[in-house]
């Protein structure tokens, strides 16, 4: 991928495939990418969400797609970035940012949570990048993968078994793919956010909470008390690290797993 000229943004000329867009994560890391010149394809569940993070987006006279998409669904995923492809370009980057969260200790959980996060976290990561890897391979050009896994991919953290082995798959997984696909010049990476402000951490949390007859505070409470900076961190956060792993000062960088957690857990 070539050098982006500082006027025009870090991510000038890029269009950058993203799912999860329609909040949190996902959605700033569209408003950033969108600052910094790219050029969007912005998926997700919800058109009406999706269409209001693209209003968020300076476009700057670039025009910035919409795909509705569930990426459990395999074939909506294949057929997705070929539409992408088709109508918006060759995607340079694909960030896979869906995801889902079901707190509950292991003994109560049910198959289906485990498979529920599952199909979303890891196997909707798997049919993206299956989607779009042969063609960056085809084309030549290089490209750019990166999946937000999460802190709880790197340690053990009670009420989140489900939620926890899917995002260690991410890991895993993003490390065993970078290593195919470095010849390619394509570079594969992982984000481990630790915890972040957003509707799926009240909900997460909330539910804990709500289970433990706690408040929501009182169950971060401890949680905070491990972290350095001891306090949540915002999605703008997150998104800067994205921008970083899909612009030009990260060409040789690839199958990094990158804590940003505020001193959380330091693997």
């Amino acid at each position: 991928m070539a050098g982006s000229n500082p006027k025009q943004g870090r991510l000038h000329g890029r269009h950058v495939f993203i799912t999860g867009a329609s909040r949190g994560i996902g959605r700033a890391i569209a408003i950033a990418m969108a600052a910094e010149g790219a050029s969007l394809t912005l998926a997700a569940t919800s058109e009406a969400a999706l269409r209001e993070t693209a209003s968020l987006c300076d476009s700057g006279g670039r025009s910035h797609r919409v795909q509705v998409l569930d990426v459990s669904d395999r074939e909506a995923c294949f057929a997705a970035i070929a539409s992408a492809w088709s109508e918006g370009g060759a995607v340079d980057a694909l960030v896979n940012s869906a995801g889902v969260y079901r707190s509950g200790a292991f003994l109560d959980y049910e198959d289906r949570d485990f498979r529920d996060m599952l199909e979303v976290n890891l196997h909707g990561t798997i049919h993206l990048m299956q989607a779009v890897l042969p063609r960056m391979i085809e084309r030549g050009a290089g490209g750019r993968i990166v999946n937000i896994a999460s802190s709880a991919g790197k340690w053990a953290s009670a009420n989140q078994s489900a939620y926890n082995v899917s995002k260690h798959a991410v890991v895993g997984l993003t490390r065993c793919v970078a290593l195919e696909m470095g010849a390619h010049g394509i570079c594969v990476n992982a984000i481990c956010p630790g915890l972040v402000e957003t509707d799926m951490m009240s909900q997460g949390f909330g539910r804990t909470a709500q289970m433990q007859g706690r408040s929501l505070d009182e169950v971060l409470a401890p949680i905070l008390s491990r972290v350095a900076m001891k306090r949540v961190l915002q999605p703008e956060e997150i998104a800067g690290l994205a921008v970083f792993l899909v612009g030009p000062e990260s060409s040789g960088m690839t199958g990094q797993s990158l804590q940003i957690d505020g001193g959380m857990v330091y693997v």
